[in-house]
């Protein structure tokens, strides 16, 4: 059973910075892809950035230009590293990965942003 475990998350004022990490319990080059999305108190979940086997990345457009969506193949571990933080990120994050048409998730790490 493929297991994905998120940390990272914690509590940062406004404009600040965190780095979150998934780690896989196997080959992160196994998956298609690997997506970070979030979801905060009352709203639905919703995409936040994907990196694909080739090394692509794709990222929604409320965080384009602030997160990056990177991976350390030998720690089997996809990082989302997030700057300049705002009110509005606060939420759980996870990860999900699949491989074709099976999805793996993580139980999620909170990021709470707030002064």
């Amino acid at each position: 059973q493929v297991q994905l475990v998120e940390s990272g998350g914690g509590l940062v004022q406004p404009g600040g910075s965190l780095k979150l990490s998934c780690r896989a319990s196997e080959a992160i080059f196994n998956f298609n892809y690997v997506r970070w999305y979030r979801q905060g108190a009352g709203k639905q979940r919703e995409f936040v950035a994907v990196i694909d086997v080739a090394g692509r990345t794709l990222y929604a457009d409320s965080v384009k230009d602030r997160f990056t969506i990177s991976r350390d193949g030998a720690r089997n571990t996809v990082y989302l590293q997030m700057n300049n933080l705002e009110p509005e990120d606060t939420a759980v994050y996870r990860c999900n990965a699949n491989m074709l048409s099976e999805h793996f998730w993580g139980q999620g790490t909170q990021v709470t942003v707030s002064s």
